[in-house]
């Protein structure tokens, strides 16, 4: 049988449970909300622990919150930032748009485990923890603090390590002439060099714009408090908690300019989400060109080979499948499933205040950490064990009809689809196509007709 412990807030007495650190207001959210498996994301919940603790160091250079306290709440929140707290934080994300019962959450877990490392009732989750705070600019503050570290310390070096294994493959691969393919049809040769050059500039472009949309991630909307007025809050409140969540993070955060924008408006992540949307598509692109190159074995293009990670059928012996491109381009649709969600949560900032919190960070971190995991497993298990069938690539390059176009300088381009259309039909190839119908002779035709310096 479980022990409980009476807490009390503004309306009453409520039973918690007696070995959790919550309060009142976020066990009334636990018995109100009951929707869902989706709970507040922990990134967010470690942002929370930054910010309180950042606030409190404000307050004490302030001269708002003493030594004890100041000391109280760091220690409390550096549990939470090292997730040694982490069951004490319970809600679902569809709770109150504001997220104000998370981040009462917050404030009722460090007040108890503060009081209990005290002895005795030294800290009040409104009155200290929430000091200089309203939910209206911690929530915010703690969904840019999330975002802007997952990018950097999570995404990116997920980002980086696969354009490395492309560089690696670009070397290893140099020299080698394929066909190209636009439409799905054959083209113009290329080198496989130059079409992973592609494959990694894609992801160093999406890097690009993804650390474009930081220095709007890095503006907090702290020191507003509940309408951006900052009411209550001493002056120079905002500014010194910025400068404290940078000391604690090692990235520049700054004040937000306007605390009005900063409430009520998150076209922020809405930028930065559509760049994740745009490396998801980058990301959908590469798997499927990887998997169309990799298809077969013979029945297929089958111009690299990937890894056999597992058996592919439960009932074709030896079927060997590219799971792990299936995988990314699954991540990669619901990554631009979620643009939508973050896009419409965005639009809901009515009068001082958004009330699609939750629900918009939701989305928004779970598209970092899929993208993130995804990238680090598609280049560990897939990308890193490419290998290019060199034969099948030649014989690829010699069996295409668009070849022809390196003869459009000297037999004009009605002449070159004449003899297209020729060896295509007759099954002939492009030499005795175009030396049957008196355009070239074999001898200026082999002067000229050279795939390799088509590239």
């Amino acid at each position: 049988m479980m022990d409980f412990r009476i807490e009390h807030d503004s309306m009453g007495e409520v039973r918690v449970p007696a070995d959790r650190y919550w309060g009142a207001q976020t066990q009334r959210s636990l018995e109100n909300f009951k929707i869902g498996t989706e709970k507040i994301p922990m990134e967010i919940i470690r942002a929370f622990g930054t910010l309180k603790k950042a606030a409190a160091i404000a307050n004490h250079r302030l001269g708002r919150l003493d030594e004890p306290r100041r000391s109280l709440i760091c220690q409390v929140c550096d549990e939470i930032s090292a997730g040694r707290l982490d069951s004490h934080f319970p809600l679902a994300v569809w709770q109150t748009g504001s997220g104000t019962q998370s981040n009462m959450n917050v404030n009722e877990v460090i007040a108890n485990r503060g009081n209990e490392i005290a002895g005795e009732a030294r800290l009040h989750p409104n009155d200290h923890v929430n000091m200089s705070q309203s939910s209206n600019d911690t929530f915010p503050t703690a969904m840019h603090i999330g975002a802007a570290l997952s990018i950097e310390e999570h995404l990116f070096p997920a980002i980086d390590d696969l354009i490395q294994t492309f560089e690696r493959l670009m070397e290893e691969n140099e020299g080698i002439v394929k066909t190209g393919r636009t439409h799905l049809q054959d083209a113009t040769p290329i080198t496989f060099s130059q079409e992973i050059s592609g494959w990694k500039n894609m992801l160093e472009k999406s890097r690009e714009m993804l650390f474009l949309s930081l220095p709007g991630l890095k503006e907090l909307a702290l020191g507003g408090t509940a309408v951006g007025t900052g009411l209550n809050a001493p002056a120079g409140f905002d500014v010194e908690v910025a400068k404290a969540v940078s000391e604690l993070t090692g990235k520049e955060f700054r004040t937000a300019e306007n605390k009005f924008h900063a409430l009520t408006s998150k076209d922020e992540l809405v930028f930065a989400h559509g760049a994740l949307k745009g490396l998801a598509a980058n990301m959908m692109k590469i798997a499927n060109d990887i998997r169309w190159l990799a298809s077969g074995p013979r029945c297929g293009l089958g111009e690299i080979r990937i890894p056999e990670n597992e058996p592919g059928s439960s009932i074709m012996p030896g079927k060997v499948n590219p799971t792990q491109c299936e995988s990314v381009t699954m991540v990669a649709v619901q990554v631009m499933a979620n643009d939508v969600a973050v896009g419409m949560a965005a639009s809901q900032g009515n009068f001082q205040l958004n009330v699609f919190m939750p629900v918009c960070i939701y989305n928004f971190l779970q598209s970092v950490r899929l993208l993130s995991d995804s990238l680090i497993s598609f280049n560990k298990n897939c990308v890193a064990g490419i290998q290019a069938n060199r034969e099948k690539m030649t014989e690829n390059l010699h069996r295409s009809l668009m070849l022809v176009t390196c003869l459009n300088p000297y037999i004009g381009y009605e002449n070159g689809a004449k003899t297209a259309k020729k060896a295509y039909s007759e099954g002939i190839s492009l030499k005795e196509a175009c030396v049957a119908l008196g355009f070239l002779t074999e001898e200026k035709f082999d002067e000229i007709f050279i795939p390799e310096k088509m590239v």
